[in-house]
């Protein structure tokens, strides 16, 4: 939703958020409230999926291995550079809250970069420039098309694992 901002430019809302039918036994996840730039309404509304997959106790995991229908590979990528880079370079000597913050951030940007890796195609190198579509996924696109690579995509998210064992190994 942060990625989506209003019209005024504000990316930020406090929301509520309700479980609502949409009918054809499909429930949906509404989040509403007002901007606090320019008070519009803002309403988004997920479709649920029909049979909920929990992680893995102290994993992230963002979708179940197929296409983002939420967020373009560009965009996850954007994500996945965000929480790595709000990890600090040298993890030693860090206190465990910040040691945990690190462990969770990054593997957040591996989740990320699992959810940009579901967009390659069987059997092809790279993610297609046709599935980035947002505003926000294209300029990452137009900024560094070969990060779309496939082997590229796999070297960044297994160095965030790397990264976060070390953390883990830290304790």
């Amino acid at each position: 939703m942060d990625l989506r901002p209003c019209e005024c430019g504000e990316s930020t809302f406090d929301r509520d958020t309700a479980i609502i039918d949409l009918g054809g036994d499909a429930l949906g996840s509404r989040y509403e409230g007002h901007c606090p730039g320019c008070g519009a309404r803002r309403e988004f509304v997920f479709r649920l999926p029909a049979q909920v997959i929990l992680p893995p106790a102290g994993q992230v995991v963002y979708g179940d291995g197929t296409p983002s229908e939420l967020l373009d590979p560009g965009e996850w990528l954007w994500v996945a550079d965000r929480f790595a880079g709000s990890v600090p370079a040298e993890t030693s000597g860090l206190d465990e809250d910040v040691r945990r913050e690190a462990r969770v951030r990054l593997a957040a940007a591996a989740a990320a970069m699992d959810e940009a890796l579901a967009w390659v195609p069987p059997g092809a190198d790279a993610i297609p420039a046709d599935a980035v579509r947002s505003e926000l996924g294209l300029a990452v696109y137009e900024d560094e098309p070969d990060r779309f690579a496939l082997d590229r995509l796999e070297i960044v998210r297994d160095a965030y694992r790397e990264l976060l064992e070390r953390v883990e190994a830290a304790r």
